[in-house]
């Protein structure tokens, strides 16, 4: 017999905001994770996105809230939630705001890319609730205009993606602001030593959640690869679309310029398309969801990064326009096609540079790709595919010739070079070692 919320301990108030968005049963993670939560204990949660986790600490929280009312204090949040991207951050304020719609409570979010001001202006107001990105949360701590000293409860979201970004070291700084006593919790989809270690500073004496193995995901969709050449892969990408006209696609593109790139094409082919990485402005970022979420767009083009954090409901394919670099990023893209428990459709382009990578994930998956050749672009294979495309991948992971200084005469580690395209170490040595010699004969010609 499956759990229902109304056997999770949450007030009526709550119960009657799940109702109303005719929510009933708890996914896994909400189930194991939301009496914990309501214990007071400690968290830490690996899970996926997409498995329900931002409604598993949420709910919680706003049933503390609901039961502890406390006078507002201005700056002086009483959750604070981090999240990596600004996109999410969003999301997790706006769940709060409607499973708490019929709770007195205010909550807020905060980011960078955007004007501070209005941010100011709403913290004076002491939200409960503080959602934000760690960058603006250290600039606006360092400016005063926000004291962690009364906070009662730290959530820090996709933890992993931290890591990734380069924000570690933030977290650190803003671990360290934060009181003794309080109830913190973490999730992160992978669990790496770098992870456990940042976990273990965070978290006293935690209960352990994980949910959602990658496999299980995997299962349920359907996935197609399609051998194409390089030079190909746009005129494909226009085929599919105009042939599979119904439902929202997202598509991954290896870097920003191509993601941009492959929107701009889309959308002269006639298919409303736009584009969402981190070199847009917020703005921009906003209303391309927006757009895709309501449908005025079918096909939003992402990098690994910037979707990351993306919940839009009702994806129905998924296109690889470029193979991931790691493997488990192929889980996290396709997987955002099978959200609660539907089926999805994948479609992987594998060009001549990328059959290298093609068998690395189908080898973390545990299961071959079909191949779809259907297709007009259809390329078979070549016996040379697969080794030019893991040299290429391991000259990006060299990154450049150690033995070649860079423009600044520093080498990979920034260190000056003692060498150069002039060898001035090898002439160095070729003027002593003539020095030498002159010595010699002198000394020679004296006796």
């Amino acid at each position: 017999m499956s759990i229902t919320f109304n056997s999770l301990a949450l007030g009526d108030l709550i119960q009657r905001a799940l109702r109303e968005r005719q929510y009933t049963t708890p996914s896994p993670i909400q189930e194991q994770t939301i009496p914990y939560v309501l214990e007071g204990h400690d968290v830490m949660g690996c899970a996926q996105t997409g498995t329900g986790k931002t409604a598993a600490f949420a709910l919680p929280i706003l049933e503390h809230l609901s039961q502890n009312p406390k006078r507002r204090t201005p700056k002086s949040p009483r959750v604070l939630v981090i999240a990596p991207t600004r996109e999410l951050a969003i999301q997790i304020e706006e769940s709060f705001a409607a499973y708490g719609t019929h709770i007195r409570f205010q909550s807020e979010v905060i980011f960078g890319g955007v004007g501070q001001n209005p941010q100011v202006r709403a913290l004076q107001k002491g939200p409960e609730v503080l959602v934000a990105t760690p960058g603006r949360l250290l600039d606006l701590i360092g400016q005063g205009h926000i004291n962690l000293r009364q906070l009662e409860v730290f959530v820090i979201d996709e933890a992993d993606r931290m890591l990734d970004m380069g924000f570690i070291h933030d977290v650190r700084k803003i671990i360290a602001e934060l009181p003794t006593k309080r109830q913190s919790l973490f999730f992160s989809a992978t669990m790496p030593d770098s992870i456990i270690e940042l976990a273990s500073t965070i978290l006293t004496q935690p209960k352990h959640v994980e949910v959602t193995p990658p496999a299980t995901t995997v299962e349920k969709i359907d996935q197609r690869v399609c051998h194409v050449a390089k030079s190909d892969k746009q005129g494909l990408l226009t085929h599919f679309l105009e042939n599979h006209d119904e439902g929202l696609t997202l598509v991954f593109a290896g870097m920003k310029h191509a993601a941009n790139r492959i929107a701009e094409n889309l959308s002269k082919k006639g298919i409303p398309a736009a584009a969402i990485h981190g070199n847009k402005s917020q703005t921009a970022r906003v209303r391309a969801l927006e757009d895709f979420r309501s449908g005025k767009i079918r096909v939003l083009v992402a990098t690994d990064i910037a979707a990351r954090g993306i919940d839009v409901k009702g994806i129905d394919l998924v296109v690889n326009f470029d193979l991931p670099n790691e493997p488990d990023s192929y889980v996290h893209r396709i997987g955002r096609t099978a959200r609660a428990g539907a089926e999805g459709r994948a479609i992987s382009f594998c060009d001549e540079l990328s059959q290298g990578l093609l068998r690395q994930i189908e080898k973390n998956i545990r299961m071959s790709v079909p191949v779809d050749d259907s297709h007009p672009f259809h390329r078979e294979p070549q016996a040379g595919d697969k080794d030019e495309s893991l040299q290429k991948q391991s000259r990006r992971e060299r990154g450049s010739n150690p033995r070649r200084g860079n423009r600044n005469g520093r080498n990979r580690n920034g260190n000056r070079e003692k060498t150069s395209s002039g060898n001035r170490g090898g002439q160095s040595a070729n003027t002593s070692q003539n020095r030498n010699r002159r010595r010699r004969r002198q000394q020679s010609g004296k006796t």
